[in-house]
């Protein structure tokens, strides 16, 4: 990874303590890099002007606007940003920003900062996979933009979300 050095001391030690501090313990949501890399099932549901992904870890909920806004100059930060969309041929490309600097890019520990910019490209193969593409782009924490190529997603058009809550015994 293309660390900045304060960055990669951060990284250094979230991987010496096994990740420990990382927003899942309080139950914090998982940010939208966490999410994507999570293969845990999701349903998507669109209306004209708006897609909600509905993640079944954690029972979270991530929309993305779809009425051709850009997205805005300034923006409360959050854990899974302020998402918007356009079509490129047959891949669905989300543009996210207005992230909080508590979050992580993955459980691994690598850090964000608010000047934090993912795009994701989705694009379906066949009718049961997604492809997704996860490009990086936090200038804070990073020297340059980087990207993550998550293939084979299976895709359940007709299947149900269950609760899913981790209890401890």
């Amino acid at each position: 990874m293309p660390f900045q050095p304060w960055a990669l001391a951060l990284y250094k030690e979230r991987q010496a303590n096994h990740g420990m501090g990382r927003p899942s313990e309080r139950c914090l949501t998982h940010g939208v890099t966490d999410f994507d890399a999570l293969g845990t099932p999701r349903r998507f549901l669109q209306t004209a002007t708006m897609m909600v992904i509905i993640f079944e870890a954690y029972n979270h909920w991530r929309q993305i606007f779809l009425d051709g806004r850009s997205l805005p100059e300034v923006i409360q930060p959050v854990y899974l940003g302020y998402s918007v969309r356009h079509w490129e041929g047959d891949t669905l490309v989300v543009d996210t920003k207005g992230f909080n600097d508590r979050g992580w890019l993955d459980d691994g520990g690598h850090p964000q900062t608010e000047a934090l910019h993912v795009t994701e490209r989705f694009r379906r193969p066949n009718f049961g996979h997604i492809d997704l593409q996860v490009t990086i782009d936090d200038p804070k924490a990073y020297t340059k933009p980087w990207t993550v190529k998550l293939s084979g997603f299976n895709y359940f058009a007709d299947q149900e979300l269950m609760e899913s809550i981790m209890v401890g015994k």
